[in-house]
């Protein structure tokens, strides 16, 4: 049943200023808008969709009235035409929206108070009259006058986009992207902006495409089609795809018949555009550069595996040294794999929590520094970097700081032709390095140094493609060390405990009474509005009074899913209401809101800013009047645009996958049925061994039976073990 009824269906045209802006969906234009227009007292509320808007613009709307049963009387408008604002109230407003960089509400005031109504055709043609104003140098001139030009450039690009069935709020990066050729670009070709633009996917591009009248069965459309199928693959840890495979999936994407995908799969191969090989009579698909890093990859680890070492070590001596050193006694598979790192160019040591791989690459370091061995260490995040360094008590730096990224280059100066400077490098949490940032590492690696990987391969996977840490051991030419004895002090804690029982596929005791003393907790919810109470009760009161943690800097709630009213996406909405509830400068950005002292988290890898997919931070400041916002990274700010903030999401909850290479003091679990899809067994096992001081676990007691009972997770396609095993040397 309708909530509305129109009153008068006849099209209607009203005309005013806008007053507010009571929602505004970037996404598909969509916005509830309060307008003054003459000869109305009260305000009117209009519905619509608009590609961008700003309080004090002017609007002429087509459509018509109707009675909400909700919110009462508005204008539901089809159509929606900005006017610039014409007298001296509606200017200010506009100018002061936040619109143009440099001119905030106070030089909005002080630009109209000074000239007029002419202020708007002054920064359109005569920018230099505002030197004029106290306050405006050439440095604040160049600012106002860069983003109006944009904002004209920006506006059109919008307009062509909405024209052609799209939302807004890519326009700016499209714009940042391609510049003024911008439109020409997507006209030529829509696909690009699947390829070139983060947040624009292929059915995006594909429904622009089809827009600009380029036919379902034609060959462009079919050759994007291939190459999406393939990335959604790489999205999901695939290397490459079976040839028939690839183009069954493509067919029923696109509905396109065979024959076409046929030829458009030759037409990609001879462009280079991707790559086909056979291996074991099956023809893959790949995109070229998981291809070559594939293949680079096995090639460079060969080699290296099979040049020679530039020390030798009196291995009884070194044991009984650093045993006496340290005041420890060694296992005996401790004691093997320190001897397998003075006899192998390349060593991967793997095992869960609590089994001493810590001890193990201390004593090798200790061991190695007395023959002034060059030993670096380093790790994939920046959190696991500092753990590292802490527990090394040396530097350890991330991958991309290691292999110096240099955003002018989009490339690492570290590479096969500027290797780095070391004799060993030993890589922490290498479970979750993808394909392309291990071969990057290996190429620059010289050809007498030493790899030691450690990691866990029970847990997830890289978020990247591929399977580097797993497919390395399977192809049994890597010596690798499995360390399975958990010590008495790590037996002593239940989160080491319980994270081998969920590794094993046993359930873990989930009956604990009020007055234990453990650092494991399971709290029972009937159901998902329970999950969320109880998540937030024991976030806001219980762990803080109990256990003295913070509840912003200590605590972190781990979710298997972003989606969802447990999903990351719901919960951070009610957490930021318990947990940053005073009001200091909020913003509304992609369908977020952002305050100060919000803690978020960084979506994607950003070379130019040094930050990288998973990091955490805390918004520090917000500055509206140059649009922008402060972000502080454990000690670093780094400054944000807020047509960037798509980059940025709230994160007092992330997902389970998020938080790999990280540790937290707590961590929170809600587990629920809604999650089934994704209740598996490596899932809950990196949830939990993410805990340092306490995990808690809140949920179904069934939801938690079945992921530590189902180890059916996705395999991926790839083709390294293959490799590696023939070993190959074919770059």
């Amino acid at each position: 049943m309708s909530n509305s009824l129109n009153l008068n269906t006849k099209s209607e045209s009203i005309t005013g200023e806008i007053e507010r802006i009571t929602y505004h969906n970037e996404s598909n234009g969509f916005c509830v808008l309060r307008i003054k227009v003459k000869g109305s007292i009260d305000l009117i509320t209009v519905t619509g969709n608009a590609v961008s808007i700003h309080p004090g613009e002017y609007i002429e709307a087509n459509g018509c009235w109707l009675n909400d049963k909700n919110y009462g009387l508005q204008f539901k408008a089809n159509d929606i035409k900005i006017i610039s604002p014409n007298n001296i109230n509606g200017i200010e407003k506009y100018l002061g929206s936040g619109l143009i960089k440099g001119i905030g509400s106070h030089f909005a005031k002080v630009m109209v108070n000074h000239f007029g109504i002419n202020i708007i055709d002054i920064i359109d043609t005569n920018p230099e009259m505002l030197l004029e104003l106290p306050g405006i140098g050439q440095k604040r001139l160049a600012l106002i006058t860069q983003s109006w030009q944009n904002q004209k450039v920006i506006r059109k690009i919008m307009l062509f986009l909405q024209s052609h069935g799209v939302g807004t709020a890519r326009a700016v990066r499209i714009f940042k992207t391609y510049g003024e050729n911008a439109i020409d670009i997507v006209t030529q070709n829509p696909y690009k902006l699947a390829k070139d633009i983060y947040g624009i996917g292929f059915r995006t591009a594909d429904l622009i495409a089809q827009n600009l009248g380029i036919a379902k069965d034609s060959l462009i459309r079919a050759q994007a089609g291939l190459s999406h199928i393939l990335q959604e693959a790489s999205n999901l840890g695939h290397i490459a795809i079976p040839k028939t495979k690839l183009i069954e999936s493509t067919n029923s994407v696109l509905s396109i018949s065979p024959a076409i995908i046929f030829e458009a799969l030759s037409q990609e191969i001879k462009l280079n555009n991707l790559v086909s090989e056979f291996i074991t009579e099956t023809e893959y698909i790949f995109l070229p550069a998981l291809y070559h890093a594939e293949q680079s990859l096995a090639s460079n680890l060969d080699k290296l595996n099979q040049s020679n070492f530039d020390y030798q070590i009196n291995q009884n001596k070194a044991l009984e040294w650093v045993e006496t050193k340290n005041n420890i006694n060694l296992s005996i598979t401790q004691k093997q794999a320190i001897i397998e790192a003075f006899t192998n160019k390349i060593l991967i040591i793997t095992g869960g929590p609590g089994v001493g791989k810590t001890t193990i690459v201390n004593c090798i370091i200790q061991i190695l520094a007395q023959k002034n061995i060059n030993i670096a260490l380093t790790a994939p995040t920046g959190k696991a970097a500092k753990r590292l360094a802490q527990t090394t008590k040396l530097e350890a730096k991330t991958i991309h700081r290691l292999l110096e990224f240099d955003p002018k280059i989009n490339n690492f100066k570290k590479n096969k032709d500027n290797k780095l400077d070391l004799d060993l490098l030993i890589v922490d949490e290498s479970s979750m390095i993808d394909i392309i940032l291990m071969n990057k590492l290996v190429h620059a690696l010289p050809s007498q140094a030493q790899l030691i990987l450690i990691g866990d391969i029970d847990q997830l996977p890289a978020v990247g493609p591929g399977n580097v840490l797993n497919d390395l051991i399977s192809s049994k030419s890597i010596k690798t060390i499995h360390l399975t004895q958990i010590f008495r002090q790590a037996a002593q804690s239940q989160i080491i405990t319980n994270a081998h029982l969920i590794n094993q596929g046993k359930m873990i005791n989930t009956k604990y009474h009020k007055n234990d003393s453990t650092d494991f907790y399971f709290i029972e919810a009937k159901d998902n509005a329970d999950i969320i109470n109880k998540v937030i009760e024991v976030v806001s009161n219980r762990i803080p009074n109990k256990f003295k943690l913070d509840r912003l800097n200590d605590i972190q709630i781990l979710t298997p899913m972003n989606r969802g009213s447990l999903g990351s996406r719901s919960l951070n909405i009610e957490l930021q209401k318990h947990l940053n509830p005073n009001s200091r400068c909020p913003i509304e950005k992609f369908g977020q809101r952002f305050d100060i002292n919000d803690k978020v988290i960084q979506l994607v890898n950003n070379y130019q800013k040094e930050v990288f997919n998973g990091d955490i931070g805390k918004i520090y400041s917000i500055n509206k009047e140059e649009s922008t916002i402060q972000i502080d990274f454990e000690g670093k700010l780094v400054e944000y645009e807020f047509t960037d903030l798509d980059e940025i999401n709230l994160a007092y909850a992330t997902s389970i996958h998020k938080a790999q290479g990280s540790e937290y003091p707590c961590v929170v679990i809600p587990l629920a049925m809604q999650h089934y899809t994704m209740l598996e067994r490596n899932l809950i096992y990196t949830a939990v061994t993410r805990g340092k001081k306490l995990v808690i676990i809140i949920g179904e007691s069934r939801a938690l039976y079945i992921a530590i009972k189902n180890k059916s997770a996705l395999n991926r396609i790839t083709t390294l073990t293959y490799r590696l095993a023939k070993g190959l040397r074919t770059i």
